[in-house]
């Protein structure tokens, strides 16, 4: 089965040539990682997105506490990363593609070019193909982190939908459907310097999640499964905004479709009214936030249904701040944003 999905992924990935198996998100971003920096013999990564939880990412924070702000967490602790990762890797935002100028010309040992390749806004002004453009001249390695929207935007990676190819490409969740599997991929060129460093594990090898990789695929792409999820993500951000319009509410709607999100627009109390959604919609029978990584399985009429359930969370929303009383209709705490806990 290993072999069968490696030879599927190089079939959807035509300017891929070889492939390596992990079974998380965030180690298959370390796997990559690696090898980037075995090919090209250079220590420092120029990234932006989000990219897991491992040394090599969090030593962004070594240097500023507010380095990865702006990249889907924010506030997050280094500690107990080594000190002596520091400037190792250097953020820049997605789609200023001048802070990358900026990174390449003040740091000639820049040996990979990470980027989540979409997330919240649609890349601009060819900025994918520009990043491509500035990996080539100065000699790193270009990684695509595809770990979230991967399958969702298009059937193998959404850069297959942008016309730009990396070097590597990383994959995981929604290509296994819940079963845990990721995959490295890449050109040979690049990959066959694995073999020059050591990457192992012994649960890499076990087969359910390239079973499952292959069985989740082959449905991908007799459903049309990203058509179908672009469909029901746009009805419920449409029915996001048509109802905040009709109860007066402040809010944005982002995302590619198939992973839509809105935020409040309350400056520092928008956490707690996000916390009151939540609360009065569990009351309804949803487990909902401000996001909706939409499925297969959601259809027409449960996207209806739900918001009719969003229609009355958002009325009592409005009443509670006109009374400036969201925090008194709140039953308990106010929920903690991203990955910040009490510690």
């Amino acid at each position: 089965e290993e072999v069968a999905l490696a030879e599927l992924l190089v079939k959807l990935h035509p300017w891929a040539n070889m492939v390596r198996y992990a079974r998380g998100g965030g180690e298959a971003m370390t796997v990559a990682a690696r090898i980037a920096r075995a090919h090209s013999g250079k220590d420092k990564i120029a990234f932006c997105g989000y990219h897991g939880w491992q040394d090599w990412y969090l030593a962004a924070n070594l240097a500023s506490d507010k380095n990865l702000d702006g990249h889907l967490l924010s506030g997050l602790e280094p500690r107990g990363v080594p000190r002596g990762l520091i400037g190792t890797v250097l953020p820049f935002h997605y789609n200023n593609i001048s802070e990358l100028e900026k990174i390449a010309a003040n740091n000639k040992d820049i040996g990979a070019i990470i980027v989540e390749t979409v997330r919240d806004h649609e890349p601009k002004d060819d900025f994918l193909k520009k990043v491509r453009r500035i990996a080539d001249r100065i000699n790193a390695v270009l990684i695509f982190d595809e770990v979230t929207v991967g399958w969702r935007l298009a059937v193998g990676g959404s850069h297959l939908k942008y016309g730009v190819n990396p070097d590597i490409a990383v994959f995981a969740k929604a290509m296994g459907n819940g079963f845990p599997i990721a995959a490295i991929i890449g050109k040979r060129s690049v990959m066959d310097d694995a073999q020059k460093t050591f990457i192992s594990s012994t649960f890499w090898t076990e087969r359910i999640g390239s079973v499952a990789a292959l069985a989740t695929i082959k449905k991908l792409r007799a459903k049309n499964v990203p058509a179908h999820l672009a469909k029901i993500g746009q009805r419920i951000g449409q029915g996001w905004e048509k109802l905040a319009l009709r109860h007066g509410l402040k809010i944005s709607v982002a995302g590619p479709f198939c992973l839509v999100a809105f935020a409040f627009d309350y400056g520092a109390e928008s956490q707690a009214i996000r916390t009151l959604f939540t609360q009065e919609m569990l009351r309804r029978g949803y487990l909902a936030s401000s996001s909706v990584y939409v499925s297969l399985a959601h259809t027409a009429k449960l996207v209806d249904d739900y918001l009719k359930a969003v229609d009355q969370v958002f009325g009592i929303i409005k009443k509670a701040i006109d009374e400036n009383k969201v925090r008194e209709y709140l039953e308990g705490p106010v929920a903690h944003a991203g990955f910040k806990r009490l510690t």
